[in-house]
């Protein structure tokens, strides 16, 4: 039975082919089929030129139609159709400085990066039509280049990252040639946008495999090229009583491993967290760290700026990192400062990180059940009380408003999480005792 995108998919093509033009399914959805995997979305391609489509889907968008793309709306997400064509030279590492429409399927699909990607199906017949030895290779587990990988890599640079997250998301393996020319060819990928980098980067450690990602990104030299801080974490000794793992690299790429469908700032907080490391490693009594959290926090930013990740996702994976040693601290906590920690938001994700940094090291995961325990236990109107009392009620109680409010009004605030106030006039004898107004 059809699910509802692949049956839309197939309307549009239907109706092209029923307008006379040679249609296929074609690319990531063909490879997800063939694999036994159901696709995230439908893409077309065909010998109708954009100009036809659009008479055919008039309400359909010219996204990328100088290349002779259109994308269709469509229940359940938009299908992309694409005219046959063939490319000449990049001449931007990115794009072809020419397109031309192509006659035949075969040419179209020589055009694209790798073989698993350049199948075509057809819907009416349940074939799939393989001219790159694409079949084979899913066979073999492997990933290879369309043609020659020194040109497909000189062509858009950034297909030496996909070659890394197709081999990590399906645990495939990469073929001999295509390492050998990102070996060579590497240092091109400091030429692709920085917006381009961050998203591969993020589905090569969202889309699953991120572990393997990261050490196929480091095997191939490119790992020091997209994110040298991650590179410096090789050969940093940890103290063995604490991380008896080894160095931060093979605690970090543990954690990795223990990511299961993250958010994509949960794993680079994973990536990250101990990213200020290298630069404070000390040795005295013991292998130390000192400010570790803080310096990583600093250069999570920094990264994250440089990825141009939104500033939301950079807000929250800094505080990932600079706020990952605190749990360590969570049985002596004062129960106002338990509170206010579970209060963070995006603490789910902390709780996380924390659990996966110890699963990674000493194994012991006493303050995580703690902490899950505590959230469990305290109902969510004493984790996050209704305050008892605002400026307004100070003003009114006689009070000058100023930087001594906020004071005030985080004491209420303590003494409603310690549970020792629970009212409005218990909150004002608290105020009245503890800040006495000042007498002229």
């Amino acid at each position: 039975m059809l699910d509802s995108k692949q049956k839309v998919a197939r309307e549009i093509l239907e109706r092209l082919r029923g307008a006379g033009f040679e249609a296929y399914f074609v690319g990531g959805c063909v490879r997800d089929l063939v694999m036994g995997l159901e696709p995230k979305d439908y893409d077309i391609a065909t010998r109708a030129h954009p100009d036809q489509v659009l008479t055919l889907f008039p309400e359909a968008l010219r996204v990328g139609a100088q290349f002779g793309v259109v994308i269709v709306p469509a229940e359940g997400g938009p299908v992309e159709v694409a005219t046959f064509r063939s490319d000449s030279e990049y001449a931007d590492g990115r794009h072809p400085a020419a397109v031309r429409y192509a006659e035949a399927a075969s040419e179209d699909v020589r055009r694209r990066d790798f073989t698993i990607n350049g199948l075509l199906f057809d819907p009416a017949t349940r074939r799939v039509i393989d001219f790159v030895g694409g079949q084979e290779d899913i066979r073999a587990r492997r990933i290879r280049t369309i043609g020659d990988p020194y040109a497909r890599f000189r062509e858009d640079h950034l297909r030496m990252l996909r070659a890394v997250r197709f081999a990590a998301r399906f645990a495939f393996g990469l073929d001999a040639r295509l390492q050998e020319a990102a070996h060579e060819l590497g240092a091109l990928v400091r030429e692709v946008s920085r917006e381009r980098v961050r998203d591969e980067l993020l589905k090569i450690l969202t889309d699953g495999g991120a572990r393997r990602g990261f050490e196929l990104l480091d095997d191939l030299g490119l790992l020091e090229v997209v994110l040298p801080e991650v590179k410096a974490l090789q050969g940093v000794p940890q103290p063995p009583q604490f991380h008896p793992e080894g160095d931060v690299w093979t605690h970090t790429m543990i954690m990795l491993d223990g990511l299961k469908n993250p958010s994509a700032s949960l794993a680079l907080g994973v990536l990250l967290h101990d990213v200020g490391k290298p630069s404070t490693l000390s040795v005295r009594d013991r292998i130390r760290f000192d400010h570790h959290a803080e310096v990583g926090a600093r250069m999570a930013e920094n990264i994250c700026s440089r990825l141009r990740l939104p500033l939301r996702q950079t807000q929250r994976v800094t505080d990932l990192v600079r706020e990952h040693l605190r749990f360590k601290d969570l049985p002596q906590m004062r129960r106002s400062t338990q509170l206010r920690f579970l209060q963070m938001e995006g603490f789910d994700e902390h709780l996380e990180l924390h659990r996966l940094d110890c699963l990674a090291s000493h194994g012991n995961l006493s303050h995580y059940k703690l902490a899950q325990r505590l959230l469990q236990e305290t109902p969510l109107d004493q984790i996050r009380p209704a305050p008892l009392l605002r400026g307004d009620d100070l003003i009114a109680r006689g009070y000058t408003p100023g930087p001594r409010f906020k004071e005030i009004l985080r004491a209420v605030e303590d003494a409603q999480l310690e549970g020792t106030v629970r009212t409005r006039t218990e909150a004002l004898t608290l105020v009245e005792s503890k800040f006495p107004q000042s007498v002229p």
